[in-house]
């Protein structure tokens, strides 16, 4: 016993102190010295989790559930999350979702990726209700609330989510987090009925609501961003492959947040041969596990690069077995694009761009989370924007024939030409399917879900121009991307 007691107590410290495969060593040895412990196996699954072993850490979670594990609604919303975030198996997410909700009727966080979920597929009238279960339980869940009213919006019915929400916030009894949530679906309700002025109000309300919730630590520095930027300069660059490609390489699409990356990766995933992987977070996982980063890209050897293709490759595999070639529509890889011909030196880098005000815009009146922190000020957003520009000229210097830029405005008002461009680009022929107009009912993960459900349209071209009277006083803010008077 005293053996057990030590092991328990190692696996512990190493739970404790983050210590991820030390402490996986040690749980697989209490589940093979004691198999019924339930709390074993949850740590272990909350440890695979973290070393993004993600089908074993589902496993894991299962073994704890069979042993009769504390609130098995919560292992079976961990389970749900994994399936549907990281190995995009929706079916057995909304199982796990269901099956939680079924043990706690009251569940909302439950009811909330459900609904989510619902919403990733296209199919309103579901999520709906779903929302609406959420809020017979809480009738102030801000982010019920707004998820209703953004399916308004997209069915057309706005003036409804603008009277619903405007009587909600005058109520006063909104959480913190919800008063933020709620005031960006007025904003968005509002702009659906061309009320300009009060949307842009209620999306600056949304905003600082926003910015007081959260957490100090995730507040956007500029001069710490500007000195990544500066690193990645730094970097020496990846010479000019002189061998065959090692095997396949992604399509990687990025660019800023809002320019365009989920509608150019619906065009190019109607290609037969091509396989839409959505936001994959493999590379910036990679990236977090190299310290210090970027400087530890250049000391890779041969074996290290290996090594973390491999790794990557095999990540995919796993997700989309029957891929041809796959896409990685990750905005924000624009800062790993050094890692990224590291260890793809023939990828492709499909580059979104945008008008920049309407970009910052678009920016400004959707609510992020804490992991976009300058998402929340307009001259946050410009200082971004600008450090962005800085970058991908830098990277276009370096491997300007491997980047293809795509111009929203260009697709959204000469698709044709814009496209055929862009498969060029890809080294893919023609195909007629890659200009289908109407509803795309595949799964689509992004937070403007209902928006790219639309067929294509020029709404959002020159959209800032709205906004032109209440961005007056924002001028100085945005500089050297403000409006002309």
């Amino acid at each position: 016993m005293t053996d057990i007691r030590d092991l328990r107590s190692h696996a512990l410290r190493a739970l404790q102190d983050g210590r991820v495969e030390d402490g996986i060593d040690a749980y697989r040895s209490l589940s093979v010295a004691e198999p019924g412990d339930a709390e074993t196996w949850y740590n272990l699954a909350y440890l695979l989790r973290c070393a993004r072993r993600f089908g074993e850490a589902v496993d894991a979670y299962g073994q704890a559930l069979a042993r009769g594990i504390s609130r098995p609604e919560e292992v079976h919303l961990n389970r749900a999350v994994i399936l549907s975030e990281f190995l995009q198996r929706p079916d057995e997410a909304e199982a796990e979702l269901r099956t939680a909700i079924g043990i706690k009727l009251a569940f909302t966080p439950a009811l909330l990726n459900l609904g989510n979920l619902l919403e990733d597929r296209g199919e309103a009238v579901e999520a709906r209700a779903v929302y609406g279960d959420v809020l017979a339980i809480e009738p102030r869940n801000g982010r019920a609330l707004a998820r209703q009213a953004a399916i308004d919006v997209f069915e057309g019915r706005g003036s409804v989510a603008v009277t619903r929400l405007r009587d909600v916030l005058a109520e006063g009894r909104l959480s913190p987090d919800a008063v933020a949530e709620v005031g960006f679906a007025l904003g968005n309700a509002l702009d659906s009925q061309g009320d300009y002025k009060a949307a842009f109000a209620a999306f600056e309300q949304a905003n600082l609501a926003a910015r007081a919730v959260a957490h100090p630590a995730s507040r956007y520095d500029r001069a710490t961003f500007e000195a990544l930027i500066d690193r990645l300069i730094a970097m020496p660059p990846v010479p000019k492959p002189t061998h065959p490609p090692m095997g396949p390489s992604p399509i990687f699409i990025c660019g800023m947040f809002r320019s365009g990356s989920t509608l150019v990766e619906q065009i190019l995933s109607r290609h037969s041969r091509v396989t839409g992987g959505g936001e994959l977070d493999i590379v910036p996982a990679l990236a977090a596990a190299m310290q210090p980063y970027p400087e530890a890209v250049s000391a890779l050897t041969p074996d290290g690069i290996r090594h973390l293709r491999d790794r990557y490759l095999a990540e995919a595999h796993l997700l989309h077995p029957q891929a041809d070639i796959l896409t990685d529509k990750r905005p924000d890889n624009f800062l790993h694009i050094g890692l990224i011909k590291r260890i793809f030196p023939e990828a492709r880098i499909v580059h979104t761009t945008r008008a920049p005000l309407d970009n910052i815009l678009s920016i400004y009146f959707l609510h992020f989370d804490d992991s976009v922190a300058y998402g929340h000020k307009l001259g946050d957003i410009a200082h971004w924007f600008g450090q962005y520009r800085r970058l991908m000229a830098h990277w276009r210097a370096l491997y300007g024939d491997d980047i293809f830029d795509v111009a929203y405005d260009e697709v959204v008002h000469a698709p044709e030409s814009s496209i055929a461009g862009l498969l060029d680009f890809c080294g893919l022929p023609w195909e007629d399917a890659v200009l289908t107009q109407g509803v795309d009912q595949r799964l689509v993960r992004t937070a403007s879900v209902w928006q790219v459900r639309q067929p294509l349209h020029q709404r959002s071209s020159g959209r800032w121009r709205n906004y032109a009277g209440p961005l007056a006083p924002f001028h100085a803010e945005l500089g050297e991307f403000a409006p002309d008077d």
